[in-house]
């Protein structure tokens, strides 16, 4: 007889840390309490165990409170089980649609970490063989697919990019694309450097995220979100979140480039003064264009020096690690010197700290389904495609409705309702803003 219970938390973060397959940081302990005092939502860390009180599998539920004593829950990234055991998955449903019922939920929503297909460097495609069985299994229990969605309308990004930590680095590295080589190259060559930060960096990492984020034209968490974030992940010994800052120090970055003039001098003096030939002669001039580029390079990072200081902080990411896993989760950049390219050499730092730590998955957390060429996202994509990993698409959410009249209001009249307001308020300040513009011209 299988029964669903609250389990200890260690034992349910134990449990999720170690399962071979779906241990997911979002299913971690770190994240049911994040989510209880940033998102005002109730974690519940619920087990199926067996007569011997063996944990079978386990999930987070995190109850999200609506009006009329009604609520919904939500499993970011689904169960923690082996969903090609369909008479496990279907007791597991029964037992939290069960569960979600007393608490007078009016839906539970899913969005396993259940690979539908991935694509490699190369363009080659591997399907999840036990991709439609499991499609059928989520069915049969009465969830009910949302669709594939394209884009960012999930709780949860439904395509990412993951790098098998498992490969030599030097496999990895032949992964990237050849834009990216040279430019993790300039970012070296200029001396540019990646640290390890910590809580008081935090304040670069904010003042980098709300750049960034002003560039795309939104604003999303407060300075107190991602300390908040900081500190219960690394205040749990079986999670950790670690921050990533590169950094130009122009005075070490001039230091570099004088050397490098120092060398093509070199070059330049050994070539015979009379009588060059054709070669000698491409190279004299290959040599020169060369110098003169240093030396423009040199004049544009003492300017630099001089309006910003001594070193700035250009690129910031905050790495989540849990299990055998870790994820990009937030990465910030400067609106300037992007020709240092340091938020490159600062990716390849984190996928070398991540693999050096034995890490096997690499998760650079989010990107499109949509690759057309008006996307505003594309060049995120094409960011992340450059570092070689595989494009990987989820099987999207599924909501078993509990409900059905309060989650029509809820998932259908609401989300209009809230347009229609949205869209008073902008009519409402636009003829506002109009009447005060007559006032003027009268």
């Amino acid at each position: 007889m299988l029964k669903l219970k609250n389990l200890e938390k260690e034992k349910f973060d134990e449990f999720v840390r170690n399962h071979k397959t779906k241990s997911h940081f979002l299913q971690s302990l770190s994240w049911g309490e994040f989510s209880k005092i940033k998102k005002n939502l109730t974690p519940y860390y619920l087990g199926l165990v067996n007569e011997e009180d063996e944990i079978l599998a386990s999930v987070l539920l995190l109850e999200k409170k609506l009006p009329m004593n009604k609520c919904y829950f939500y499993a970011p990234r689904g169960f923690v089980i082996d969903y090609k055991r369909k008479d496990l998955v279907r007791e597991m449903t029964k037992k939290v649609v069960a569960f979600a019922k007393s608490k007078k939920a009016i839906f539970v929503k899913i969005d396993p970490d259940i690979i539908k297909e991935s694509t490699n460097y190369q363009n080659e495609k591997t399907e999840n063989p036990d991709y439609d069985t499991i499609f059928q299994t989520l069915k049969s229990c009465g969830f009910k697919h949302q669709g594939y969605t394209k884009n960012f309308e999930t709780m949860q990004p439904r395509y990412t990019f993951r790098i098998d930590l498992t490969q030599d680095l030097e496999e990895i590295e032949n992964h990237f694309s050849k834009t990216t080589k040279q430019r993790i190259a300039k970012a070296e060559k200029l001396n540019t450097e990646v640290v390890i930060g910590t809580k008081k960096d935090l304040k670069d990492f904010y003042y980098l995220m709300t750049l960034t984020e002003s560039r795309k034209d939104f604003i999303s968490y407060n300075e107190d979100y991602y300390e908040t974030l900081y500190e219960i992940f690394n205040g749990n010994p079986s999670s950790k979140a670690t921050l990533f800052l590169g950094k130009i120090n122009f005075q070490k970055t001039i230091k570099a480039l004088e050397k490098n003039q120092k060398t093509i001098n070199d070059q330049i003096s050994i070539l015979p003064i009379d009588n060059l030939s054709k070669s000698a002669k491409a190279k004299l001039e290959e040599l020169t264009r060369q110098k003169e580029n240093v030396l423009a390079e040199i004049e544009k990072y003492k300017e630099a020096k001089t309006q910003y200081g001594n070193e700035v902080t250009l690129s910031a990411h905050m790495i989540i690690e849990y299990g055998n896993k870790a994820w990009v989760l937030y990465a910030g950049n400067h609106n300037i010197l992007s020709e240092t390219y340091v938020n490159y050499s600062t990716y390849f730092e984190h996928i070398k700290y991540c693999k050096n730590k034995g890490i096997e998955i690499y998760d650079q957390f989010g990107t499109i389904g949509d690759l057309s060429k008006n996307n505003p996202r594309l060049g995120l994509h094409e960011f992340k495609k450059k570092f070689g990993g595989d494009y990987v698409e989820f099987i999207g959410e599924w909501d078993y409705i509990t409900n059905p009249l309060f989650y029509f209001v809820f998932t259908k009249l609401v989300p209009i309702y809230r347009k229609i307001i949205r869209n008073k308020s902008k009519k409402d300040l636009e003829n506002e803003l109009n009447k005060e513009n007559k006032k003027e011209i009268e």
